[in-house]
């Protein structure tokens, strides 16, 4: 089965760049993947998958059967939108639309799960199972696996896989992590509530500014002292909004920032403990408060014994050299997780990082992929797709 998976891969190899590049010039926003949807929607239908369109408002469903007895059902999610960054032209295939951009390589994850579709439809009388395609809208925005699971996309579902490229692992190396890969990522709005009057007298006035730098200080301390330090928390307030002159104390400060989290347990007690802190300063100085704790997308936490597939299949496929662990998980958030509250999964890491020019980071308008990863991309998770009926209970 891996001969014949490297075999069909690197014979579509041709025409997987010309995918990904007509993706990468391209370029769609959160939520309006509309020619996206419909280029990937063909190439799909192309080769024989039932294809269903409009899926989480822009997103696209591809199923293939298998032919086997294992009624198990592996999705495999990959992200379509693109940036509102200008791109710093490098390429005759660079971004056609004026400030919009594939800087987070969504144009290679799609093209990753065309890849494996293309390739799987190839072997579909030899897969036990099935496998569905999950071609999902508005990662950046991170509505788009909600969007996906509220339009019943998971039903049915027993495992998933997902990538994310990285530019710092060099190409033709995949990164594993056991556990944690990515963090929870929530919003914070705090506004503290004092009274005006004369800079000259603030006795007479509950000063607003020295009391939310008084919450954004007790935050940051109380980290360190009533958090388990073994499950780090990053609070950063970005946005601070108060007053109106400089003579004048203000009454009002709106605060906003972002709250970074790995372990479920510390998640879940985060915007209690958030407001407990908010409550005694406020408390302490005589002002009033409200504290608005959104959540965002929880901690991509990967499966044991599906995460040890796919690094089976990459070692098995490429050799050993071409497995990276990774140490550390990143504090970025990715809404693959929403997935993960339905079954189990496992996302990789796909290094596309060249190894003799400089690689900028995500998000970068000199953003680029070394594209002889994409074969290697489409085999790992062809062939950890094949391995999941056989190894996974």
């Amino acid at each position: 089965m891996l001969a014949e998976i490297k075999n069909i891969a690197q014979n579509f190899a041709p025409r997987l760049i010309e995918i990904r590049r007509h993706i990468h010039a391209h370029p769609e926003l959160s939520g309006e993947e509309h020619q996206t949807s419909a280029y990937i929607a063909g190439v799909l239908s192309s080769y024989g998958l039932n294809v269903k369109e409009a899926v989480g408002k822009t997103g696209v469903v591809g199923e293939l059967a298998g032919s086997g007895s294992d009624r198990r059902t592996l999705a495999i999610r990959t992200d379509m939108d693109a940036l509102p960054i200008q791109e710093y032209p490098n390429s005759d295939f660079a971004s056609l639309k004026p400030g919009i951009m594939h800087a987070c390589g969504h144009d290679v994850h799609s093209t990753l799960g065309l890849g494996t579709a293309m390739v799987l439809s190839q072997l579909s009388n030899n897969l036990p199972g099935n496998v569905r395609f999950l071609f999902q809208p508005a990662e950046e925005t991170a509505l788009g696996a909600k969007w996906m699971v509220e339009d019943g996309v998971m039903e049915g579902v027993d495992a998933i896989y997902g990538v994310h490229v990285f530019p710092s692992i060099p190409v033709h190396r995949i990164g594993i992590r056991y556990g944690a890969l990515t963090s929870a990522a929530d919003e914070l709005e705090i506004i503290i509530q004092g009274e005006s009057g004369h800079g000259a007298r603030p006795h007479q006035a509950i000063d607003a500014v020295w009391i939310a730098a008084q919450v954004v200080v007790s935050l940051q301390q109380a980290i360190s002292r009533t958090q388990n330090p073994l499950h780090p928390i990053v609070l950063s307030i970005g946005q601070i909004e108060g007053g109106r002159a400089p003579n004048v104390i203000a009454d009002r400060v709106r605060m906003v920032g972002t709250v970074r989290s790995l372990h479920p347990e510390s998640h879940a007690n985060l915007p209690e403990w958030v407001e407990s802190i908010v409550q005694g300063v406020c408390q302490t100085y005589g002002a009033k408060y409200q504290v608005d704790y959104r959540r965002g997308v929880p901690s991509v936490q990967n499966d044991q014994t599906l995460t040890q597939i796919v690094e089976s299949a990459t070692r098995e496929a490429w050799g050993d050299d071409s497995v990276q662990i990774l140490p550390e998980p990143s504090l970025g958030a990715e809404d693959f997780s929403v997935y993960l509250d339905k079954v189990p999964g496992c996302m990789f890491r796909l290094g596309v990082g060249y190894q003799d020019k400089t690689n900028y980071p995500l998000h970068h308008p000199k953003f680029e992929v070394d594209e002889g990863a994409i074969v290697t991309g489409v085999v790992a998770m062809a062939y950890a797709a094949c391995k999941y009926w056989e190894l996974a209970a």
